[in-house]
């Protein structure tokens, strides 16, 4: 691939209030999971120590997703009754639903990012209204008013900015998290001010003009050179030829960039060939990394997992059924059982066996979200007044399509990922001893997720049944 220059770090919501700006800029030596602080300030301790005897050779992450809407005519746990709270829970619900919807359509390997989807739906939540409105919420696990969401979600982005490129040190140089929105406009559209109004001042997406009538070809461009800056190159033709028309009155655009060291890098002088069991019986040998560190991992009824952790509070973290039993365990995936790892987890040397693995995903969002309920958003009876001066013109917005593509590579240099999404709309007109290495090797199929450790919010999610596919 091209070399990329870094984007800078976006902070695209307001800030928050100074006594949670200086919590979260200068935290307490500890890295709270949930309920789980003594076991995690040795695991902090333990793994600066490994940083510093082991030196600059560490392994980095690069989380890029994107999200376009094309709108044409036609915890640190708070309380529990905490919004953001509240909302993170919305967004898990969300994110396993859709990957259990995404694992149907999907014979192998995927990868995806939930977070990403639900901002850019929240953003298109704003400008809907009545029965539209209550069919996006269900599906989207909306569960707070339609403005306190809006605002929880510009809380949640900040707080996980900025715990995310906070404490940066030598050691991991390349750390680092930007989130931002756009909206581009047709120039002769009359939009309603209060949702351009409230979309600027929660999201910092700031409405760009532009002839989508006369010029769509320019605009389409404009679009994507905007997503391919942000996301340092990683996602390029988000929009494609056609996809922008005459009749496109207005694109919404999220785009999220993360990379980040691994605390406890891979050597690649031990990556050796080993076999992977497939779905099927069958086997295939791939390159297998190792490293003998100590980790966060589970041992449970029907299943494994470990956690992998990233500087600024965000950890991979890999869910491996048991031989057999990943069908069944897919089904029965729920963000609970992230919660059961934390509280139950062991903190012990792990001698840990990993393929590298890459995935590239062309997702048919559409069908997968009108399975989950929202079908009336993509009929000409949808409501999107909100979005409208209906005042000034009769042509109502519908959603005519959603597109999702992702892309994901882990190797011991570090992972690379990218997700796209484009909402198109259309006009009417039991424990082992932890004393002792524990030998956890990957070698079948599992689930991961990317999740942010500080506001348990999962911002990617994707499986591996053949690490040798691409």
């Amino acid at each position: 691939m091209p070399t990329r220059l870094m984007p800078p770090i976006i902070h695209t919501t307001p800030k928050l209030d100074e006594n949670t700006v200086q919590k979260i800029r200068n935290p307490a030596p500890t890295i709270h999971l949930w309920n789980k602080p003594s076991v995690q300030s040795v695991f902090k301790a333990d793994k600066m120590r490994a940083i510093h005897a082991k030196g600059m050779n560490m392994k980095t992450l690069v989380l890029v997703s994107a999200i376009l809407i094309l709108c044409s005519i036609g915890t640190p746990m708070l309380a529990q009754d905490d919004p953001v709270v509240v909302a993170v829970g919305d967004n898990n619900r969300f994110a396993f639903d859709l990957y259990r919807q995404v694992s149907t359509v999907n014979e192998g390997n995927f990868v995806f990012s939930p977070f990403s989807v639900s901002l850019a739906l929240a953003m298109t939540y704003n400008g809907a209204a009545g029965d539209t409105a209550a069919e996006m919420a269900s599906t989207m696990q909306f569960t707070l008013d339609r403005e306190v969401l809006s605002r929880t979600m510009a809380s949640l982005t900040a707080q996980i900015l900025l715990a995310s490129n906070a404490e940066a040190s030598e050691f991991e140089p390349e750390r680092r998290l930007a989130i931002a929105n756009a909206l581009w406009g047709e120039q002769t559209f009359p939009f309603n001010a209060a949702f351009l109004a409230q979309l600027e001042a929660d999201y910092g997406a700031g409405l760009q003009l532009v002839d989508f009538v006369q010029a769509a070809e320019t605009a389409r461009e404009q679009i994507n050179t905007w997503i391919e800056e942000q996301t340092n190159g990683l996602i390029q033709d988000i929009v494609p030829q056609g996809a922008v028309t005459d009749l496109t009155r207005l694109v919404l655009a999220n785009a999220i960039y993360f990379k980040s060291n691994w605390i406890n890098q891979f050597s690649e002088a031990l990556t050796q060939d080993q076999t992977f069991t497939l779905m099927d019986g069958s086997t295939v040998t791939v390159p297998m990394m190792r490293q003998e560190e100590r980790s966060l991992y589970l041992v449970d009824n029907g299943y494994q997992a470990i956690s992998l952790p990233y500087g600024g509070g965000l950890a991979m973290e890999i869910y491996m059924p048991d031989a057999g039993n990943f069908a069944a365990f897919e089904q029965t995936f729920i963000p609970d059982m992230m919660l059961m790892f934390r509280n139950s987890a062991t903190l012990g040397e792990v001698a840990l066996i990993m393929p590298r693995w890459e995935t590239e995903s062309d997702i048919p969002m559409t069908d997968l979200l009108q399975q989950m309920g929202m079908q009336l958003p993509f009929t000409s009876d949808a409501d999107f007044s909100g979005m409208v001066d209906t005042t000034q013109t009769d042509e109502a917005i519908f959603i005519t399509d959603v597109l999702h593509k992702a892309f994901i590579s882990v190797d011991e240099n570090g992972t690379e990922a990218a997700a796209a999404t484009v909402v198109m709309m259309g006009a009417t007109s039991a424990m082992p001893d932890p004393t002792q290495p524990f030998p956890f090797t990957i070698d079948r199929p599992f689930i991961y997720t990317i999740v942010d450790q500080t506001t348990g919010s999962v911002l990617f999610m994707g499986r591996v049944l053949d690490p040798s596919a691409s």
